[in-house]
């Protein structure tokens, strides 16, 4: 009977995702994008903002949508949630969030009432609009310091952040931490996940990508790569001087 009951108010959580397969109106628009199986979205508590309310963890489920695992939370009065699953996170333990809670696994409070050196996830670019940084498979960021209303945050790039100290972070790091050093295995698993085959400018012929034609294995033909739509490919393609660069203290390893 609990199970029935659950699953009844799990339903509202759970839609169907539309699939465009990269075209608009009918007309390709992103290359490379297909027909996928059929999958639901689960909607994601993100804010965390259920604040004073004891949640209990009663499954770890399976995400379609994501690189790692998610939770269904029982809160005390009765609503189910779904959260990201840190690493650690076992059915029966209890979450909280508040703007001052335990430093435990899962649970979601302030930068501010954290103490230096916990590592945290889904945290909050703008307080209030919900996490945004860190919601990987395997992320884990560290608090490295709190000054004039920012917290320092270091990620795993080795990049060094300042975020608002009123922003709310989720305690521990994300599971599935051998995401990264999986691969795809087969063919028919890329399909499942909507990607076609990418075919090399230099096998088209020249109507279809300026790689193209030239008689036997002919390279790319010019002085610098392009794209399929005559812009450059390699080298320094990015536009200088994003309006968050001034949140950042410290850049990435290897980049500038």
């Amino acid at each position: 009977m609990n199970q029935e009951l659950s699953l009844k108010s799990t339903k509202k959580l759970k839609t169907i995702l539309k699939k465009h397969s990269g075209r608009s109106h009918g007309r390709v628009t992103i290359r490379g994008q297909g027909r996928r199986h059929k999958r639901y979205y689960r909607q994601i508590d993100f804010k965390r903002d259920k604040f004073g309310v004891e949640g209990e963890v009663i499954s770890l489920e399976y995400d379609p949508n994501r690189n790692l695992g998610i939770a269904l939370i029982k809160y005390a009065d009765g609503e189910f949630r779904y959260i990201l699953a840190p690493a650690g996170l076992k059915m029966g333990d209890k979450v909280l969030s508040g703007d001052k809670v335990e430093s435990k696994i899962g649970n979601s409070m302030r930068l501010k009432n954290m103490t230096i050196g916990t590592l945290v996830h889904n945290v909050e670019l703008v307080p209030g609009h919900g996490g945004q940084l860190g919601r990987s498979a395997g992320i884990g960021m560290q608090l490295l310091a709190k000054e004039g209303g920012f917290a320092h945050l270091k990620l795993p790039s080795g990049e060094i952040r300042i975020v608002s100290e009123q922003s709310l972070a989720t305690i521990g790091s994300l599971g599935n931490e051998e995401y990264a050093q999986r691969g795809l295995g087969k063919a028919g698993r890329s399909r499942h996940m909507g990607i076609r085959p990418t075919v090399r400018g230099v096998a088209q012929d020249p109507h279809s990508h300026p790689h193209g034609g030239g008689e036997g294995r002919s390279g790319v033909g010019r002085k610098r790569p392009m794209t399929k739509y005559g812009r450059p490919a390699v080298g320094k393609t990015r536009k200088k001087g994003k309006w968050t660069d001034k949140y950042i203290i410290s850049r990435r390893k290897g980049r500038r």
